[in-house]
């Protein structure tokens, strides 16, 4: 006969020892990587570096409120967000004919099992592209194109473009390659185009998730408008520099309440398209 008496609950986590051997070593693979940082955060509880920091924070007040300090913070907001949506559409100019050739799931010759030799090849070379394009940060392609084009939003637009191309195409390649395919190759086995393919099968799909990763990227594009700035790219990333040299806290401490009105605008802009797209 079975044994119906209740059973007694476990006093402790029956998990807790593989927990504490996991915490474990993640600690003893974190600690060289510290000791290589010379990370030290006890320095900033330091009297020296308390009393330097709050002379700093103390310099954003009162906030520069003039009429001419506004007017001119507002122009160049205008330009940073100018800077970053160009940049981003000319990012996708780039990301999307690149992402569609670097995915699997459009090639016909991939149907039968193995793609054939030449579409192959031509998405391996498609992704070290976006690799090449990716991995240079914007801040050094804006120091390039700022000799070459010169100081102003144009470097820091191309500079945009050409590392967000790159992050773009690669997680656009993703999104619509782990997404549902059955239609998109239901679709190519019955004589559809790959752009057909395409609209009608993969996007669909994926239309939220692509929509809010690039409302992801604009919003990141702008805080990278804001740094492109500092090395000449215009916008409110150089008077926030200038105000910094100067040690001028209050124009400082107002652009910073700008700069996160225009990151809050973002995200509200890309909850609302997701639920627009849901």
């Amino acid at each position: 006969m079975a044994d119906l008496s209740p059973r007694t609950a476990p006093t402790r986590d029956p998990a807790w020892l593989p927990r504490l051997f996991w915490s474990g070593a993640l600690l003893v693979l974190l600690w060289p990587l510290l000791v290589a940082t010379e990370f030290k955060p006890w320095r900033l509880l330091e009297a020296e570096s308390l009393q330097v920091s709050g002379r700093f924070v103390a310099s954003f007040w009162p906030l520069a409120h003039s009429a001419d300090f506004l007017r001119m913070v507002a122009q160049d907001t205008w330009r940073t967000v100018a800077m970053a949506t160009a940049g981003v559409t000319l990012a996708l100019g780039i990301a999307v004919p690149m992402a569609l050739l670097a995915t699997r799931v459009l090639s016909i010759s991939a149907l039968s099992g193995r793609m054939a030799r030449g579409p192959f090849w031509l998405r391996q070379v498609v992704r070290w592209a976006l690799i090449v394009l990716r991995s240079i940060p914007e801040l050094v392609w804006a120091l390039v194109f700022v000799r070459v084009v010169g100081l102003g939003p144009t470097a820091g637009v191309l500079a945009i473009a050409l590392t967000y191309g790159g992050m773009l195409g690669k997680v656009y390649a993703e999104i619509l390659e782990s997404g549902e395919t059955h239609a998109t190759e239901a679709l190519l086995r019955n004589g559809a185009g790959r752009i057909q393919a395409f609209f009608y099968g993969l996007l669909p799909a994926s239309a939220a998730e692509l929509t809010s990763y690039t409302v992801y990227r604009w919003e990141c594009a702008i805080r990278s408008s804001v740094v492109l700035g500092f090395v000449g790219a215009g916008g409110l990333g150089q008077q926030m520099d200038n105000a910094m040299k100067m040690f001028n806290g209050g124009e400082v401490a107002t652009m910073l309440l700008v700069f996160m009105a225009l990151v809050a605008l973002a995200d509200r802009l890309s909850a609302w398209l997701r639920k627009a797209l849901g």
